[in-house]
């Protein structure tokens, strides 16, 4: 059992607990499971070399077995042979039933579904599929726009086409589907255990395309699954079924064709469709060197501010974190990551991320905390602590407030860009119309509140879906309790 002790000890070393952990609503978890597959890989490659062993043992007990075994008249009327013969039993069998106990595969069961490996769970795997699926709909894409550097089998398209299907995705279902059947129809199948079928197929293209309202599509493959099997008489009604809905059917919405068009603004603004800012207000956007009203800290070392925005004000700060500074945040957050919730405080798909908050038990979350307070000249007494975010698999948050009508409300919002998003994951404005990309060692800030203590509607914001990168921020929430001096209340009401 050498092999068995080396497994897990190989597995002990490098598998750490992730016990109610998620994988697909950040991406610095999905870089972990790289390593995690490699360790998998080793431990499936030795469980084959150590059956493989067994099995050659086995082989030549077989062998020996085979070329002792006699006439069984003989071995009844001689003494001898029945003695052997009973021997065998007693011995050379009992042996065998040892060495196929030696076997490695309940260890190695064992071990994949202990706690101790990181391995998805369901729920990661339909996150991720409604993640992917999300992705399409934001940014108006195919399956092959998704699978072009990375195809995929017929079973993982169908997968995604019951995800969408579940969802009444029905579109994005159809197309998953029609991918997974021209994979069923390749000649070179991408995957090694097939379980789909082309009745499964069949049968979902017509549903899929039936509740869209294609009905002629539907009937193309009912017809065609009525075909595998002309004896299904559960087939043969729906396709009687559609044939007589299409005569009363007042119109015929394509299927094949996604609708590029956008649904709204925040959708626009994601996809770039939005001219940002008008000629005119681009040219009263400026940038400047501030000291902060003349803060001792910044005499030296101004901040360098652009103003993004004027109504209602963003302002964007360049380098207001280092390279070292953005690792060490990263690091002191990695274990202690869990899924974001919203500001009702529940788990929504609305918001796909982990995050923390980093209390000031290290140095460099007191230095950024400070740099915050200097560059906005508010006061951090009663801000919440430093909310580190990762994103996931499609991450975003749609579009929201920071603030409410309680007492002591988010009065602003100071967030630093940690990561550059190569597609996607822009911070936008869909009443005014504003996209902000992310730019690593970059933050932005805006007040949440008019002056007299109202939500500023201007500020509803989203972070867009992450296409193509990793994308990592930390928020800063400011609250109204100790801004007394440095943000006056208004004693106007329109202020």
């Amino acid at each position: 059992m050498v092999i068995t002790k080396l497994l897990l000890f190989v597995a002990c070393v490098c598998i750490r607990s992730t016990a109610g952990h998620e994988f697909f609503s950040s991406t610095d978890q999905l870089m972990q499971l790289v390593e995690e597959e490699k360790t998998l890989l080793v431990l499936f490659r030795g469980y084959i070399i150590a059956e493989e062993d067994n099995l050659q043992i086995l082989k030549g007990i077989l062998k020996i077995l085979t070329e002792l075994s006699e006439d069984p008249a003989e071995t009844i009327n001689d003494p001898a042979s029945a003695y052997k013969l009973i021997k065998r039993l007693n011995f050379e069998w009992l042996a065998i039933v040892k060495s196929t106990q030696k076997s490695q595969y309940k260890d190695f069961q064992e071990l994949l579904f202990s706690d101790e490996l990181k391995i998805p769970l369901q729920r990661d795997l339909e996150g991720a599929a409604l993640g992917l699926i999300r992705l399409q709909e934001m940014y108006k894409l195919y399956p092959e726009n998704i699978t072009r550097d990375m195809p995929f089998s017929e079973d993982e398209a169908y997968y995604l086409g019951l995800v969408a299907y579940k969802e009444d995705k029905f579109q994005h279902a159809f197309h998953w589907f029609l991918y997974s059947l021209k994979k069923f129809n390749h000649p070179e199948s991408t995957s090694p255990i097939q379980s789909v079928t082309k009745k499964d197929l069949m049968k979902y293209l017509g549903s899929s395309a039936y509740h869209f309202g294609s009905l002629h599509v539907a009937i193309y493959f009912y017809q065609q699954l009525l075909n595998l099997d002309p004896t299904d008489e559960d087939v043969n009604y729906e396709l009687m079924l559609f044939r007589k809905l299409r005569l009363y059917a007042t119109s015929n919405p394509d299927i094949f064709n996604l609708n590029m068009t956008s649904r709204n603004s925040y959708e626009a603004l994601c996809r770039g469709e939005v001219k940002q800012r008008t000629s005119r207000r681009q040219r009263a956007l400026s940038c400047r060197y501030s000291t902060g009203g003349g803060n001792p800290r910044l005499i030296l070392a101004p901040l360098k501010e652009e103003i993004e925005w004027d109504a209602p004000r963003i302002i964007r700060y360049h380098d207001i974190i280092s390279q070292n500074e953005i690792e060490i945040l990263k690091n002191l957050s990695r274990p202690y990551l869990v899924r974001s919730k919203t500001g009702l405080g529940t788990v929504s798909n609305i918001r796909i991320s982990q995050s923390v908050f980093l209390e000031e038990d290290d140095l460099v979350v007191v230095r950024v905390n400070q740099r915050i307070a200097d560059a906005t000249g508010l006061s951090m007494e009663t801000a919440e602590a430093l909310n580190v975010q990762n994103y996931g698999i499609g991450g975003r948050y749609e579009p929201h407030y920071d603030a409410g009508d309680d007492q002591n409300e988010r009065i602003a919002t100071f967030l630093i860009y940690m990561e550059d998003v190569e597609i996607g994951g822009a911070t936008v404005f869909p009443k005014v119309g504003v996209a902000l990309q992310p730019i690593k060692g970059t933050a932005v800030f805006w007040y949440n509140l008019h002056k007299n203590g109202v939500v500023d509607l201007r500020t509803e914001h989203a972070g867009c879906p992450v296409l193509m990168g990793n994308k990592w921020v930390a928020n800063k929430w400011i609250h109204e309790f100790g801004q007394e001096f440095t943000r006056p209340c208004s004693l106007s009401e329109w202020e």
